[in-house]
């Protein structure tokens, strides 16, 4: 019978209520990001550039735009006879699953998926960060070092330490204490909530976990804590790169920007490590006479009469003449017309703005205007920084 070395869940059912008006219709990993992205490309795309082809998506919160942008996974290369993508919703069954009561709970009524490839390994991912990482060298070392299971941490600044989850570990990597979100922090090794399970580990614990009532069914309040006390052995993957948790507006706008620029922090053009997107087909840009355009980044098909300055510009989008966007992330087909203002806002899909509008203000403790998906702003409309419509 085939069986996969390794497969993953990608938990992807997360309300992302941090973001506000930006998730009231769609699921975070849905958002765009980047002009032309969505925030789960860079998860699937981990995962195939990582040669694992097999792939479980758990959706709850509104997952229609998330269904049909995954599709068969064709724009990942993960359109497979055996194997592929397969999009999870939570079900009714003979033992009365229904909704997932949290990432563990969420796996484990997905036990007979995982069980149908007969892996080895299972890899717990995350479909809401920003980042780049090779999970088949992640393998190898679980696989080196004998782990029942591995935990990919990232180490932060000591200052924000007791944002995270914690590890501490010794000289060979052994994890020895975890701590969630603790007030005097022990080490600065932050969980990045990515684990690499040996498959029959992750059964017995997702099992003995479900049957337990005082549990919140929860992998870094449950699952690791139990497994540290049962003396399994447990092993810290040190991960130095890019990650970016883009469950807030302040980090969904600095992710942004920080591809700007000719030495940009997160770069999507590496060759080595190409970003697949179901990017839809567009027409070519089109700059007037009078456009201007400064360290901005545009998806396709945009229309461009007046000023882009330190941006970034999804496909499909209209600006007028006289009209000035500053430091903002305006995602696909927002028509914005003349003699308009908009800056430090984060403006959703299908959004018209009329003429001589003010969207945002100066960058402060509460600084971006938020326009929700397919909001109508009439002629002269003020929408000011840190407010939302919706």
């Amino acid at each position: 019978m085939a069986k996969k070395e390794i497969i993953a869940m990608l938990l992807a059912g997360g309300q992302g209520s941090r973001l506000f008006a930006l998730t009231n219709k769609i699921a975070k990993p849905a958002v765009p990001f980047g002009s032309k992205y969505r925030i789960i490309d860079f998860v699937l795309s981990n995962c195939i550039n990582s040669r694992i082809d097999t792939v479980g998506v758990l959706t709850q919160y509104q997952p229609l735009v998330l269904n049909e942008y995954i599709g068969n996974g064709q724009p990942w290369d993960l359109d497979r006879q055996f194997g592929g993508v397969h999009v999870l919703p939570p079900y009714q069954a003979k033992d009365n699953n229904d909704w997932y009561k949290n990432t563990a709970n969420a796996i484990y009524q997905n036990l007979h998926f995982i069980n149908q490839y007969d892996p080895d390994y299972v890899i717990i991912l995350s479909g809401d960060h920003i980042y780049k990482m090779e999970y088949d060298k992640m393998l190898k070392e679980h696989k080196r070092t004998g782990a029942d299971c591995t935990v990919a941490v990232l180490p932060v600044p000591i200052e924000e330490a007791s944002r995270f989850g914690i590890m501490s570990k010794d000289a060979d990597g052994h994890i020895t204490e975890f701590e969630e979100k603790p007030a005097v922090p022990k080490s600065n090794l932050a969980s990045m909530g990515i684990y690499i399970f040996n498959k029959k580990i992750l059964e017995e614990y997702l099992t003995s976990d479900d049957a337990d009532e005082t549990s919140s069914h929860d992998f870094g309040k449950n699952i690791i804590p139990n497994l540290l006390s049962d003396g399994k052995n447990l092993m810290a993957y040190t991960f130095d790169k890019y990650w970016k948790d883009v469950g807030t507006l302040q980090s969904l706008w600095e992710a942004n920007m920080e591809l700007l620029g000719s030495n940009p922090k997160f770069d999507l053009y590496d060759p080595q490590w190409v970003i697949h997107s179901r990017n839809p087909i567009a027409p070519p840009q089109y700059f007037g006479k009078e456009a201007k355009v400064v360290n901005s980044m545009l998806g396709g098909g945009c229309e461009i009469e007046g000023t882009l300055i330190n941006s970034v510009i999804s496909s499909g989008v209209k600006l007028g003449k006289n009209s000035i966007i500053k430091n903002s992330i305006i995602f696909s087909n927002v028509e914005i017309a003349d003699n308009c203002v908009i800056e430090y806002s984060i403006i959703d899909e299908g959004v018209k703005i009329s003429e001589n509008c003010k969207v945002g203000g100066k960058k402060g403790e509460v600084d971006f205007a938020v326009i929700g998906r397919d909001v109508v702003l009439e002629c002269n409309s003020v929408v000011s920084g840190g407010e939302m419509k919706e």
